[in-house]
């Protein structure tokens, strides 16, 4: 039983609540150490309150999970697999808990970020270390390399971007809005997330066949005003090309991989208000989601780390990245003194 050296596999996401009273501990502990005052946490609340004080996040993390477990026995992978958050139950350290308690030795993690930022990266590794450190004869946990330019990863959403272009009857011609998740400029600057975004954006243009303009924008920024934080904003982009005569555009969530809070309520509600509003014709691509190429791909990257395969694909010129990041990539920015 297992996969290689591995004798187990952990899917490890973010989290999200799943009933309203959830909510404000699940935002309490995403903001943990900063100082946020519960105020300002009831206003994201009251986003959550208009999908029923659930985050699908959850959700979607399931079926991920059990389309990974038809992926692996369809290749004759018998190997136990486990599902933990960083911020939600089923926490990071109870996981590891029962990891042990089963007898795990050697995991192999797959994580739902695919590009390279503290947040997005380093600090999986700060909890999953932080939470071994608290769990006597704690498995190993080697988690996979990070996939934003492989080319399934990419070409599956080259491919859901020209199925909703054809779908919605845009010319190739129609200008493209690739997103990602904001960061604070102090965090970008400590890793290759603005370079990889632009890169993979190119790439699936590229291979979408799309001929018109694009760019890489941002969105759910968070925090006081005097922080700054990685732009151009969506909702302010969609409204300069309203006011330049944009009649149509593609939005495309570059950076995320599932259909969660932040493509449901930030994309299908706020930027489809600001695009409706402005008279603009707004098209959001589905995200990589359980598409049978991504999930080929999540095994593919689970059997290269067990070293059962030695070709580690990519696209473009940036190669693949380590399976083990060095000690100062995407380091934590510093804090300014409040």
């Amino acid at each position: 039983m297992g996969i290689g050296r591995f004798d187990s596999l952990l899917l490890l996401s973010f989290g999200g609540p799943e009933r309203p009273e959830d909510v404000m501990p699940f935002l309490r502990n995403v903001t943990k150490g900063r100082g946020v005052p519960d105020e300002r946490l009831a206003v994201v609340a009251e986003q959550y309150a208009l999908f029923g004080g659930k985050s699908p996040i959850n959700d979607l993390n399931r079926e991920l999970l059990r389309s990974l477990q038809g992926e692996l026995a369809a290749r004759g992978h018998d190997v136990p697999t486990f599902w933990g958050n960083r911020n939600w139950h089923p926490l990071v350290p109870d996981v590891v808990e029962t990891l042990r308690t089963q007898g795990h030795k050697s995991t192999v993690c797959l994580v739902t970020s695919a590009f390279s930022s503290y947040s997005g990266c380093r600090q999986y590794h700060e909890d999953l270390n932080r939470a071994r450190s608290q769990v006597q004869d704690a498995p190993e946990i080697h988690r996979v390399r990070v996939f934003w330019n492989h080319p399934d990863f990419l070409g599956t959403a080259a491919e859901l971007l020209a199925e909703s272009r054809d779908k919605a009857n845009l010319s190739k011609q129609t200008p493209v809005l690739h997103t990602a998740h904001s960061l604070p400029v102090s965090m970008a600057a400590t890793s290759d997330y603005e370079s990889q975004l632009i890169e993979a954006a190119r790439i699936v243009h590229e291979l979408a066949g799309m001929e018109g303009p694009h760019e890489v924008v941002y969105q759910s920024r968070s925090g006081p005003p005097s922080v700054p934080w990685l732009e151009p904003d969506i909702g302010s982009r969609l409204q300069q090309l309203a006011d330049d005569g944009i009649a149509e555009v593609l939005v495309h969530p570059l950076g995320f991989v599932a259909d969660h809070m932040e493509v449901l309520f930030d994309l299908d509600t706020q930027a489809s208000g600001v695009a409706e509003k402005s008279g603009m014709k707004m098209v959001r691509t589905p995200t990589v989601g359980t598409h049978p190429r991504f999930v080929s791909m999540m095994v593919d990257l689970v059997e290269e780390a067990a070293g059962l395969r030695d070709d580690r694909p990519t696209l473009g010129d940036a190669g693949p990245r380590p399976g083990i990041c060095s000690l100062d990539c995407c380091l934590a920015p510093s804090r300014p003194p409040r």
